[in-house]
């Protein structure tokens, strides 16, 4: 019995956790309703790994291992990746909009009629927006690379392409590319866009990374910066 329950369990608290993330994307979840069944599917998976104790205490002699150890898995993988999103959550600022030019963004042009319909307006705010990145990433500022913006545009093209992001390129101003990153989860769709300055024979980088949804961005958009920078320099 003790068996049929923690198997049930492990695999409804994992689908309870994988699940939402497609069903947004792809069925039209409520993003609000996705976040409460991956919240309780945490706990259904603690208790399918709480009974599985148990049950190794009350029945040692009779488990089977091999069917135990998947589920297990199951249940391990439905508790960590909520928890992990909760670490980062809480050792990030609830900020979306980050860039390496706090003082002069780049601004979104190609990309603000993608944008439109966005909870998330295209507009920087700036104030305690940037006073908390400023805090959380002090090591996200524009990048001095020695080479001309010609050579470091077709290098930033090339980047932009190994890293799978969607061009957005009508309207897009002189030495400036815009694109869009999906997320594979939840298929969230974050905006990127890259500002080449030339100076002399040098070439200032920016980059601003924005959510389109969302209050907190979990670090991902500052990590996905300093990921271009570093496929930039790859590249270059």
């Amino acid at each position: 019995m003790m068996k049929k329950i923690s198997s049930l369990l492990s695999l409804v608290g994992f689908l309870m956790v994988v699940l939402p993330g497609p069903l947004y994307q792809f069925a039209g979840l409520g993003l609000g309703t996705a976040f409460t069944l991956i919240r309780y599917g945490l706990f259904v998976a603690g208790a399918a790994l709480i009974v599985m104790i148990l049950q190794i205490l009350i029945n040692r002699k009779s488990v089977d291992w091999a069917n135990l150890s998947v589920f297990a898995i199951l249940a391990l993988i439905a508790v960590y990746m909520p928890l992990n999103m909760m670490g980062k959550a809480s050792a990030v600022p609830p900020i979306h909009d980050i860039t390496t030019d706090v003082t002069n963004p780049p601004e979104f042009v190609a990309v603000a009629p993608l944008r439109k319909d966005a909870p998330n307006p295209v507009n920087y705010e700036g104030g305690e927006v940037t006073k908390q990145q400023l805090e959380a990433y002090p090591e996200l500022k524009t990048v001095k690379l020695a080479q001309p913006v010609d050579e470091v545009y077709q290098a930033a093209e090339a980047a932009v392409a190994t890293l799978g992001w969607k061009r957005v390129t009508d309207g897009a101003r002189e030495n400036t590319i815009e694109a869009t990153d999906t997320t594979l989860w939840f298929g969230f769709k974050d905006d990127v866009v890259i500002r080449l300055t030339p100076e002399g024979d040098n070439t200032l980088v920016d980059v601003r990374s924005k959510s389109r949804v969302g209050k907190s961005d979990l670090g991902k958009n500052a990590e996905r910066i300093n990921t271009f920078m570093e496929t930039l320099r790859d590249e270059l």
